[in-house]
């Protein structure tokens, strides 16, 4: 089941837009964003735009030094410790922002791994599904006492590679066998579902979130890729050069999720998946690289993930 209103608007951007493009003419003075990833690929070039649109910035990160490293020289951020696959550190996080009591109005959870090999976190959890999708979902619920009140926006970014697999409810772990690009799959999917149920879950309050794609772009997020792997899969040719026509800047894989973040065109709606700076339409079979397959968008399944997700982490804001 699909929403009614995942259909594009249309934005007047495409996939060339980038974050400049995005936040023209927008002030963002006294906002209080939070970026996981925030320091790298992607995630980096969202806190950058934030940052130049007035925005002051907190940077979870798994490895605080280099993130400071990264971040040397942006205004208005701050960088904290996180684990996203270690649901401890993710409570001393959130514990430590919580007393600050300071409300956030945006939440983009950005950070995520690929294609990783397979390797078990926490009481055996497979890797991507605990970092992509748990312990994101732990961090936004664990967070909620400072969303709530500002009626944020929260930004799940998923990805194309959704189509690989929906949730595999009977093996959502992979114990019988592993395949770390379903694995991939999977985690993607439960990111876009876990938008659609908090959408439905938050919008009384004001709080709407929204699913990304950001499109493919060669950063960090495919250092478990060989470089055969690449060539194979068309990206770079022989000499390691980028080849493939689809991939973007760094500057316009952002701009969905700082679009989804901030524009004033998605008032009133959320609960949806995004694409190319615009509301994804829902997918055919003569789409090959666009399109939202149903499964990631469907409010029954996403409602079954948050139930179990809940179960896993401990965590449940709304119980």
């Amino acid at each position: 089941m699909t929403n009614a209103t995942q259909r594009p608007l249309p934005s007047g951007f495409d996939a060339t837009t980038t974050t400049d493009d995005v936040l023209k003419d927008v002030d963002l003075t006294g906002t209080l964003a939070l970026v996981t990833g925030g320091y790298s690929g992607i995630g980096i070039e969202t806190t950058r735009a934030l940052v130049a649109a007035g925005a002051e910035v907190v940077v979870p990160s798994r490895r605080v030094q280099t993130a400071r490293e990264q971040l040397a020289g942006f205004e208005r951020v701050e960088v904290g410790s996180l684990d996203l696959g270690d649901l401890e550190s993710v409570r001393r996080f959130a514990d430590r922002f919580l007393a600050t009591n300071r409300s956030l109005d945006l939440v983009i959870d950005s950070a995520g791994i690929m294609a990783a090999p397979e390797t078990r976190v926490g009481p055996g959890w497979e890797s991507q599904l605990a970092t992509n999708h748990l312990g994101h979902f732990a961090l936004v619920n664990r967070l909620w006492p400072a969303i709530e009140p500002s009626g944020a926006r929260v930004i799940s970014v998923s990805s194309r590679g959704h189509h690989f697999s929906p949730i595999r409810w009977d093996d959502p772990h992979f114990t019988q066998g592993y395949d770390k690009w379903l694995a991939y799959g999977q985690s993607k999917t439960a990111n876009s579902l876990f938008a659609v149920h908090l959408d439905a879950l938050g919008r009384d309050a004001g709080v709407r979130a929204f699913a990304v794609h950001p499109g493919a772009i060669l950063t960090a997020l495919v250092r478990h890729m060989s470089m055969a792997e690449q060539i194979e899969a068309g990206y770079l040719d022989e000499d390691g050069n980028l080849i493939d026509p689809r991939f973007k800047s760094p500057e316009a894989g952002a701009a969905t999720q700082v679009w989804a973040a901030t524009s004033r065109q998605l008032d009133g709606l959320g609960g949806l998946y995004l694409e190319d700076v615009d509301v994804a339409a829902p997918w055919t079979e003569d789409q090959v690289y666009t399109g939202v397959k149903d499964w990631a968008v469907d409010p029954d399944e996403a409602q079954r993930l948050w139930a179990l997700s809940a179960e896993l982490t401990g965590v449940n804001a709304f119980a």
